[in-house]
């Protein structure tokens, strides 16, 4: 493989959204990894998420956890862009492209839109927050809400929150993900 252009590392990775041929989450997943570990790209690809969420469906009767793929037909790659690794990635099994902008280069996401995909994990640290604290509820059946922190639960990642519904006070859980600090 030819020389690639140095780089800072992490520090000048971005996070950019691939689309996958219908159906080819998981294969375009494990062909991306196999990409990364054959070319020794550990240095250019750091991360390649496929987000999914529980879901509870009931069939027959019987309630049963499945896991739901909350963007279908879209995986989510942290890498530094060069037009080497673009090719790489596009050319992979179950790739269709990237997404990009008018000029056809593929358009890193925001932070906001990173943490609104709950694409990586938020400490207690980036969060900055303590008991007693107002919070805004970013994602979930309560977003929009306005809520107090109660309690914090740093060893499984989640805060009990006391929001107002319906004239009265309620107690829930969220993931550190799901709220950010007033």
């Amino acid at each position: 493989m030819e020389e690639m252009e140095k780089t800072n590392g992490i520090s000048d990775a971005k996070w950019y959204i691939l689309q996958t041929q219908f159906g080819y989450e998981s294969i375009a997943y494990s062909s991306l990894k196999q990409l990364v570990e054959l070319n020794s790209l550990q240095d250019y690809i750091f991360d390649i998420v496929v987000p999914e969420e529980e879901e509870i469906v009931e069939r027959n009767g019987k309630k049963k956890v499945v896991m739901r793929k909350k963007f279908p037909n879209y995986l989510f790659i942290k890498m530094i862009y060069t037009k080497k690794i673009w090719f790489l990635v596009k050319n992979t099994r179950g790739i269709k492209d990237f997404c990009s902008g008018y000029d056809g280069k593929p358009l890193p996401m925001s932070d906001d839109e990173v943490k609104r995909a709950q694409l990586e994990k938020v400490t207690i640290d980036d969060l900055k927050i303590n008991v007693g604290d107002h919070i805004n509820i970013m994602s979930g059946p309560l977003q929009g809400f306005i809520g107090e922190i109660k309690e914090i639960k740093l060893d499984i990642e989640k805060v009990k929150v006391s929001v107002m519904m319906f004239g009265r006070e309620t107690t829930v859980e969220l993931d550190f993900a799901q709220i950010e600090k007033l």
